[in-house]
């Protein structure tokens, strides 16, 4: 399996992250596991390209300066701005090529539902990855979901319905309902309501109108 492959440096922890940031670098941490843990710090761009490849469930190879070969890590969280959706902070954990690691791994939604398309139905998906066990070699990036044989709003794709590569396995419950298709929702007709104010209309008009035919009749009678 061909790994992602990323370049970093140890940083100068006395160097403020915002410090960094401003020069378009990012920090991050490396958790051992066996290993010293390391502060570092990589080009921003070169990580955005990286995880695009790798994700959160394939194996980065980690080139440090100063460090003989190459280290074997997973991403493990990143800290994002709220306000920009700019990465702030990268966490790495190592991995050790012949331990499983306990991750999950993201489903791939692909084809295209009868159900929707044919019957106007809606798609509803249950969860969107799959807690998984296995060796890291064995890792990734996604697995697919064909959602083609939801053909009406009965039929359900289990967890075990999905593909899984044979060196993986599943923890994700077998039974849990991955994606399904709901039936549309029927517009509720809307039943004309009469306000206060055209009702309080309607009486104050008839009151209006008796109150002038009163005087007439009085008008009449004199």
């Amino acid at each position: 399996m061909d790994f992602v492959q990323l370049v970093a440096e140890k940083r100068d922890t006395a160097l403020k992250p915002k410090h960094l940031r401003s020069k378009s670098i990012l920090p991050a941490e490396f958790y051992g596991h066996g290993k010293e843990n390391l502060s570092l710090q990589m080009d921003y761009q070169a990580f955005r390209h990286a995880y695009k490849k790798a994700g959160e469930s394939t194996v980065i190879e980690l080139e440090v300066g100063g460090q003989k070969e190459p280290i074997t890590v997973l991403v493990h969280e990143i800290q994002y701005d709220p306000m920009t959706g700019k990465i702030l902070h990268v966490d790495f954990k190592n991995v050790r090529m012949d331990e499983e690691v306990n991750t999950n791994i993201p489903l791939e939604f692909v084809g295209i539902a009868p159900a929707v398309k044919d019957l106007s139905g809606i798609l509803m998906t249950n969860i969107s990855e799959l807690e998984v066990k296995c060796l890291p070699k064995y890792l990734v990036h996604s697995i697919e979901v064909d959602i083609t044989s939801l053909e009406d709003f009965n039929a359900v794709i289990h967890v075990s319905d999905l593909i899984v590569p044979e060196n993986i396995e599943v923890i994700t419950d077998p039974e849990r309902s991955v994606v399904t298709v709901m039936a549309p929702r029927e517009e509720e007709e809307e039943i004309p309501v009469e306000s206060e104010e055209g009702e309080e209309g309607e009486e104050g008009a008839e009151g209006e109108e008796g109150a002038e035919g009163e005087e007439k009749s009085e008008e009449g009678s004199d």
